[in-house]
């Protein structure tokens, strides 16, 4: 298991199976990646769950909010016909990887901690995604790794674009930048300049550059020969390939190299209207929801 591999399966694996589901961690793992990344947020009685959306409705087609439903009213919902993970069920499930987790919310960050402590999994875990404060809180508590939190994120890439030097005190403690591929609507490597100081400036504070989503193969190639150090994708199997025909892939034994069949999206789902839930009880959301 290591935070330092080159390849990331975004929430599992998102484009070959229902998004931070097991289905899509089993596959990722199954292909050979030991860095899955994930997001955290929580029920309304404090459970963490693997999922990325405050509301159930994109994945679900359920018009509520994850907050306000316990995790017992929660099992009973499926995304893409896939039930909801617990955060330390995912953690629990694959002892020999690691994972990014996106904190979503501060009020997820206690149930992270429980989860982290519990499945005792503090040294193969790096929190990112949120306010510096939200982050170092967790990582002082746990002993986890953290990314720079957006303070930190903002002020690395202004002093690339100036060409300024970055204030240590930001950038200290952080293990790495994940930094998305479009900033405003413009990819950061589209200033080749900027680009470059930005992974100088980066490995020279110490930190790893991870950068995502990137889900074609010429990007992926793009991103690695400008210094990225790993690459967070929708599509695991494709970056595989790219890192096998760079001699930069090492699979476990006993993951054969082939390619994963990306999920359908049915064209239902594509205009699926998001049914609300009872306020009473979700029981009932089980059922009216894919799967």
């Amino acid at each position: 298991m290591s935070l330092t591999d080159i390849a990331v399966a975004h929430r599992g694996g998102a484009g070959l199976a229902p998004e931070n589901t097991l289905a899509a961690f089993e596959m990722s793992h199954a292909l050979g990646l030991r860095l899955l990344e994930t997001d955290v947020q929580v029920t309304k009685d404090g459970v963490a769950l693997a999922f990325h959306d405050a509301t159930l409705a994109r994945t679900a087609g359920i018009d509520a909010r994850v907050r306000d439903l316990t995790w017992e009213e929660l099992r009973a919902v499926r995304v893409g016909g896939e039930p909801i993970l617990r955060l330390d069920t995912l953690l629990d499930a694959f002892p020999d990887a690691s994972f990014l987790i996106d904190l979503k919310t501060v009020r997820a960050a206690a149930p992270l901690v429980d989860a982290v402590r519990r499945t005792r999994s503090a040294e193969r875990v790096c929190v990112a995604d949120g306010r510096d404060t939200w982050l170092r809180d967790v990582a002082e508590t746990t002993g986890c790794a953290r990314s720079l939190g957006w303070r930190g994120l903002l002020t690395l890439m202004g002093a690339a674009k100036t060409g300024t030097r970055a204030p240590r005190r930001v950038l200290h403690g952080a293990f790495a930048a994940h930094i998305a591929t479009r900033l405003g609507g413009i990819p950061w490597m589209a200033d080749a300049r900027a680009a470059a100081r930005l992974v100088d400036m980066t490995h020279d504070a110490g930190l790893r550059l991870v950068t995502w989503t990137v889900n074609d193969s010429a990007q992926m190639t793009r991103y690695l020969d400008a210094g990225v150090d790993s690459v967070i994708t929708d599509r695991p199997d494709l970056l595989r390939e790219v890192l096998v025909a760079r001699g930069a892939w090492t699979a476990p034994e006993g993951s054969p190299l082939v390619r994963a069949q990306p999920k359908r999206t049915a064209p239902e789902e594509l205009t699926r209207t998001p049914t609300r839930a009872p306020s009473s009880s979700v029981a009932a959301v089980g059922a009216s929801s894919l799967g």
